[in-house]
């Protein structure tokens, strides 16, 4: 009976070999994770591979991944992981090189900058699936049209701040934030290599470009006099919510709130700033990465290539109201607002740096941010100096 036990598990293992067994690891809930294990059980219906599907806390994805794939104890398939850890997973060797299996075909059908946010070291290591960015999101019924120029902005914001309520208000130290004022005035974090990939010892945040930016964040407190001090993310974004702000720099995650809320809004890019180029915001988008150390390869990347098909991105989009890089899907969901909205200032943009040193900036950008508008008289120059030589010191390990 034994021996008969033990032949029949022998031959369950090799089917289950022969027809190819996958695991996936998310950190969805709701209706997303009801896409992923419907699209879960079409892949195993179609191909014969099965998928798992394993819920793992958004926090404990990375170092996990990271730690058990050479130990055979991770996932096939992630779905899905920002951007920005991109590259510690990569260096780390972790992640399947996948531009091997992307036809120039789906590249060219993606939103450029998806393609530039997996991309490390020039390799993709990842399908891109949906993105988001900071845009300006403003109320209907106290702003029918979204301003195109500086001088309209101004004069609307300005219309609204009376004491009772609020033209314009945003987290005024938080990088992610006012990157769109740095890059509008020239500056940018790290400079490229011939090869495209991200260049750490070409810090671009400094100089005349760096100063500009960083005098009209502040000149946004003390000259125009829009956004008081003891304004961050919360007091800005509850503004919005009571109804008493016109317009609020943020993102897709905070709409729920206000459909909940009963607004009726609307989204926009911001204008180019005075003296400045076009305002484009920094992008975080996510995707689909394999584990290098995966036996089961091809069917990880035939599902992650399902996954983020411009039918499914649409379809993904329908359950939780993410915005895709697919332009196809794109083209689709032309018609919603949100969608549209959002896709436009995307477009706008640049990927969040995605090389480990980045983990060096955040931190004296944030304090020099903090620096320059506490206090009406501020040495902008000398604060963008200070944070650049900070920034430049700790890449250099020193």
């Amino acid at each position: 009976m034994k021996k008969l036990w033990m032949a029949a598990l022998v031959l369950l293992m090799g089917v289950a070999m022969a027809a190819g067994q996958i695991t996936v690891w998310t950190h969805f809930g709701g209706p997303e994770l009801e896409f992923l294990k419907d699209q879960a059980q079409r892949y195993e219906k179609a191909t014969g591979v099965g998928v798992q599907v394993v819920e793992v806390p958004f926090g404990d994805i990375k170092q996990k991944f990271i730690l058990g794939a050479p130990q055979g104890e991770a996932a096939d398939l992630v779905v899905t992981v920002p951007h920005d850890w991109v590259g510690e997973m990569a260096a780390a060797g972790v992640l399947e090189p996948v531009g091997k299996y992307a036809t120039q075909d789906y590249l060219s059908g993606l939103m450029p900058v998806a393609v530039d946010a997996f991309s490390y070291g020039g390799k993709l290591f990842g399908l891109p699936m949906n993105a988001e960015s900071v845009a300006l999101i403003y109320n209907k019924d106290l702003v029918q049209t979204p301003p195109a120029t500086w001088d309209e902005f101004l004069a609307l914001a300005k219309k609204y701040t009376t004491g009772d309520t609020f033209g314009f208000l945003y987290d005024l130290g938080n990088p992610y934030f006012n990157y769109g004022w740095f890059k509008a005035y020239g500056a940018y974090v790290f400079g490229k290599n011939p090869d495209g990939s991200l260049n750490p010892a070409d810090l671009g945040l400094g100089g005349e470009p760096g100063y500009k930016a960083g005098q009209f964040i502040k000149d946004l407190r003390y000259k125009y006099e829009l956004i008081p001090e003891g304004v961050d993310y919360g007091v800005a974004d509850g503004a919005f919510k009571d109804g008493v702000l016109a317009m609020i720099l943020n993102g897709p995650w905070a709409l729920g709130d206000y459909k909940k809320a009963g607004l009726n809004f609307g989204i926009a890019p911001l204008p180019a700033p005075p003296g400045g180029d076009a305002w484009g915001p920094f992008v975080g988008v996510q995707g689909v990465v394999v584990n290098a150390y995966s036996k089961n390869k091809i069917a990880a990347v035939n599902f992650a290539k399902a996954l983020v098909s411009p039918a499914n991105q649409v379809a993904f989009n329908k359950a939780g109201g993410r915005i895709p890089v697919s332009l196809g899907a794109l083209e689709q969901l032309k018609d919603d607002p949100v969608v549209k909205g959002f896709s436009t200032t995307i477009a706008m943009g640049d990927p969040m740096p995605n090389i480990p040193a980045m983990g060096k900036v955040w931190g004296p950008w944030g304090n020099a941010l903090a620096l320059i508008t506490q206090k009406p008289d501020s040495d902008v120059k000398k604060i963008i100096d200070d944070m650049v030589a900070e920034i430049e010191k700790a890449i250099k390990g020193q």
